[in-house]
């Protein structure tokens, strides 16, 4: 098995024609990105509904996405389409609980209860004592959040709970979508993103009419269209393509600390000591889990 991971990690860099820089720091570039995205995209909810808001910003990244890729050159099968297609939906779902839930709560909070997925991820099959430790500190981490928002906003943290559980299952989806030798960079995501507009249209495209409306709303959607959803992910599967899926999930240990930023900076948030606290054990967690 680690034998099958390490092949994995290896083949893309043999087809690399230059040096990417290390996957830690794709990870924080997409994160730096898609927060400060996110910061943006708050500063909306107020003319555009936070689930059609997200919605759109799947729908223009896919549009970007595939006039630079054009998926539809790679070498599709029918299980190939039905996993792009899970990966996408995936992708805009966990947006739409996200931003419901950024709608209610601090960003660095909402980030860092939605680590209960990925460091699951992790962990799961894991014998190791520290990997124990580490999802007890991640429980009392999370604990420690939830239970200061939940007598204010219970739905909030709701929503950030369901946006950890799409995203454990974004990450297995991911992965599997990465390292398929068969598709070029990226395809996947594109036709991904793509089809996962057009399934959730009917229910999530009705709200998003305004910003077609103004050219300013326009630009201000296609800009959180390309902060968040095109810049991390596409950082992200190239990540993907040099790690195996455990060591992916650690390293999005920097996440937390980088929403919290992107929080203080462009929308203000600073954390109580409480939330701090909170926020300092699930990135405690998650090191702990390398």
């Amino acid at each position: 098995m680690r034998r099958t991971e390490e092949t994995a990690e290896a083949r893309p860099l043999s087809r690399r024609r230059g040096p990417l820089p290390p996957p830690q720091l794709l990870i924080v570039a997409g994160g730096l990105s898609g927060y400060a995205g996110a910061g943006v995209a708050v500063l909306l909810f107020h003319t555009v509904e936070p689930s059609s808001l997200a919605w759109l910003r799947s729908l223009l990244a896919a549009i970007v996405l595939c006039v630079w890729r054009r998926p539809w050159q790679s070498r599709w099968t029918r299980r190939r389409l039905v996993s792009a297609g899970a990966f996408g939906v995936t992708i805009s779902l966990v947006n739409i609980a996200f931003y419901l839930a950024i709608a209610r709560i601090d960003l660095g909070t909402v980030v860092a209860i939605e680590f209960l997925g990925p460091v699951s991820v992790a962990a799961i099959g894991s014998r190791r004592r520290r990997d124990f430790i580490g999802l007890a500190l991640l429980i009392g981490g999370v604990g420690l959040l939830s239970g200061l928002h939940l007598s204010g906003n219970a739905v909030g943290v709701a929503w950030a709970l369901a946006a950890g559980v799409g995203w454990a299952a974004y990450i297995v989806f991911g992965h599997r979508i990465a390292l398929a030798t068969e598709l070029r960079p990226q395809d996947g995501l594109a036709a991904g993103l793509a089809i996962g507009a057009i399934v959730l249209a009917p229910l999530f495209a009705w709200h998003a009419g305004a910003v077609f409306g103004s050219l300013d709303l326009f630009g201000r959607a296609l800009l959180v269209a390309v902060a968040s959803t095109l810049v991390p992910y596409t950082l992200e599967q190239l990540a993907m393509r040099r790690m195996s899926r455990p060591r992916f999930a650690v390293m999005l240990a920097l996440l937390p600390a980088t929403a919290t930023l992107m929080g203080l900076v462009v929308l203000g948030q600073l954390p109580s000591a409480a939330d701090a606290t909170g926020i300092a054990l699930v990135i405690g967690a998650i090191t702990l889990t390398a």
